[in-house]
């Protein structure tokens, strides 16, 4: 039978037995339903929550007056939701947003979908109209499971003061707990006034973390040691310094190249310096991502191997090209509950928590016959196609063939700036569009929670995640790379980060077009753009009037003194590039 280890929350210590409750104590008098909501999420290690206020949650909000809680107020409710993901992703606990009924709902709606399809724990609280005028369209009436209960992991409606603090618990729970995830609490204005019961609320549940069973550990030595060109691929939540550093070692040792889901790249450290304590050469077994903006050599590592082994994420259609490559090679996949989202062949499933089942997985002995020039030409493949080179003029039809020098800025020279100036553990993050295939392709990533991205593919993300990042982690250097298009989706959110204390560097590439959009019209419908043209800011100037620092460059050679001067001012700041319009992407991705 398979090992089953529990978890809780790590941000405080669990009371004992609660004490009778004195009716003269103003502390101990029943808490009203939007009060105890507060003290449950104190009580579940909540540090934030993120939100536009409305009046169907006024209770709550003055439960937050005097709370630890930090209460981060957006300037829109897409924002608000995206610092949430943002620090679910990071923290592992679920980031909290608070949002009004309808349109409050409605405009937090992309951020439940991004965190139910990148698997991340995140709850939504969305103020409702009073009980009684249900079914009647109300003002701002709508159906919250109708809405939210196709793309959350549960919906819940708190109709029962008593049961708040119950709710936030299971709640909590859930969206941690097997495949991470969002949960959506609907909050009827005037149960919230309701009184609901002591402060105290009730004991944090346990999550649990399945472990293998060790017959199952050695299924799958036994897989290792028949198998030529065995691979790895890792992704998901919750992978830990520890985790990932053995895994590399491991997988490095026994020659087993490992490549990263879509998005996922911060599982695992690139280039580890093996050390010679573990007399091994190298840059380590990391050899790449899959999805979007691979290389070559990753699709064809998916398509040769002859097992696979897939570590907290399932074969999807970004990781497989659309459902097109490694459906048919021997399969191991590792996930906690089910194989939700995979796609293909299964030879062994193992119901896991992922950096746990690693831990376990590097203390097994194998001796696999591994294809070492296989291996070793996936590593030089890599650093070729993650060393940053300039970028060529483009030869797409366009507004410019001047890729850099004194009139654009080539951003594969930016990203060489960044790869020298960037502190070991520096978060990144960027909403969807093709500038996300810079820092994709040519930033490493050498600690764990120091990637925040949409697997989704939504945009406006970049923005609200750095917030997030840097209140979550103020001693760490935080870097945004948005696209034109993706930074104005959010990008008031700037004026949050002023109003917070929030502290980062956000690169702002303007090439006045959707370029994702325009390199798909080139492709179709040759020297027919439509719809996809962009009218743009002065950003610096438009980043200066909240308070923050900006700065426009214009060359390649000015980038690096405007990041440390960006970097040294201490506040958000705005580095606005201007990117040649006819540059789609960095140079060729085959190698």
């Amino acid at each position: 039978m398979a090992n089953v280890e529990t978890e809780r929350p790590e941000f405080r210590e669990l009371p004992g037995p609660a004490e009778p409750v004195d009716p003269a104590d103003p502390a101990e008098r029943p808490l009203s339903a939007g009060h105890l909501i507060v003290a449950q999420l104190e009580r579940e290690g909540v540090r934030r929550v993120y939100g536009v206020p409305g009046e169907s949650f006024l209770d709550v909000l003055d439960g937050l007056h005097d709370s630890p809680i930090s209460t981060v107020v957006t300037r829109h409710e897409g924002g608000a939701g995206f610092m949430a993901l943002a620090e679910g992703r990071l923290t592992g606990l679920p980031g909290v947003a608070m949002v009004t009924r309808g349109p409050g709902a409605a405009n937090a709606f992309i951020a439940v979908h991004t965190a139910y399809q990148d698997a991340t724990p995140m709850l939504l609280f969305v103020g409702l109209i009073p009980v009684a005028d249900r079914g009647r369209e109300a003002f701002q009436e709508f159906d919250l499971t109708g809405w939210f209960g196709s793309t959350a992991k549960k919906v819940v409606t708190l109709d029962d003061p008593t049961a708040a603090a119950r709710i936030v618990a299971e709640s909590v729970h859930v969206a941690r707990s097997g495949r991470p995830g969002p949960v959506v609490i609907g909050i009827p204005e005037d149960v919230l006034t309701l009184p609901a019961g002591p402060s105290g609320g009730v004991r944090p549940l346990a999550v649990a973390r399945p472990r293998a069973a060790e017959a199952e550990f050695k299924e799958l030595v036994r897989r290792f040691e028949r198998a030529r060109r065995a691979l790895v691929v890792v992704g998901g939540e919750e992978w830990t310094a520890e985790s990932g550093q053995e895994l590399m070692r491991w997988a490095t040792r026994h020659s087993i190249p490992v490549l990263a889901d879509f998005r996922a790249y911060d599982a695992v450290p690139h280039n580890l310096e093996d050390g010679p304590e573990h007399g091994l050469e190298g840059t380590g077994a990391y050899v790449g991502s899959l999805g979007y903006g691979r290389g070559d050599h990753a699709a064809r590592l998916l398509d040769e191997a002859d097992l696979t082994v897939f570590l907290g994420a399932p074969r999807g259609d970004v990781l497989s090209d659309g459902y097109t490559r490694g459906l048919d090679s021997e399969t191991v996949l590792v996930l906690p509950g089910d194989a939700q989202g995979h796609s293909g062949r299964i030879d062994q499933f193992v119901s896991a928590h992922a950096p746990t089942f690693v831990l376990d997985l590097v203390t097994m002995s194998a001796s696999p016959d591994a294809d070492v020039a296989w291996f070793g030409a996936a590593r030089e493949a890599q650093a070729r196609f993650t060393t940053p080179a300039p970028t060529p003029a483009p030869t797409t039809s366009g507004d410019s063939g001047d890729s850099g020098g004194d009139t654009y800025v080539d951003l594969t020279a930016v990203m060489a700036v960044l790869r020298e100036e960037l502190t070991p553990d520096a978060v990144i993050t960027y909403g969807a569009g093709n500038h996300a295939l810079w820092p994709a392709r040519y930033l490493p990533h050498r600690a764990p929670a120091s990637l925040v991205a949409p697997r989704n593919g939504a945009m406006g993300m970049g923005i609200p995640a750095a917030v997030a990042a840097s209140l979550a982690f103020p001693g760490r250097e935080v870097v945004s790379v948005a696209g034109d298009g993706c930074f104005l989706m959010n990008g008031q959110e700037l004026a949050t980060a002023v109003g917070h204390g929030a502290v980062f560097v956000a690169l702002v590439v303007d090439n006045g077009c959707y370029a994702t959009i325009r390199e798909h019209q080139e492709g179709a419908y040759p020297g027919r753009p439509s719809g996809t043209r962009l009218t743009n800011p002065d950003f610096a100037a438009w980043a200066r009037s909240y308070g923050a620092y900006g700065e426009t460059v214009t060359s390649d050679r000015d980038f690096r003194e405007a990041f440390l001067r960006a970097r040294a001012s201490g506040l958000p700041a705005v580095l606005h590039l201007i990117q040649d319009p006819a540059v789609r992407a960095p140079a060729t991705g085959a190698v």
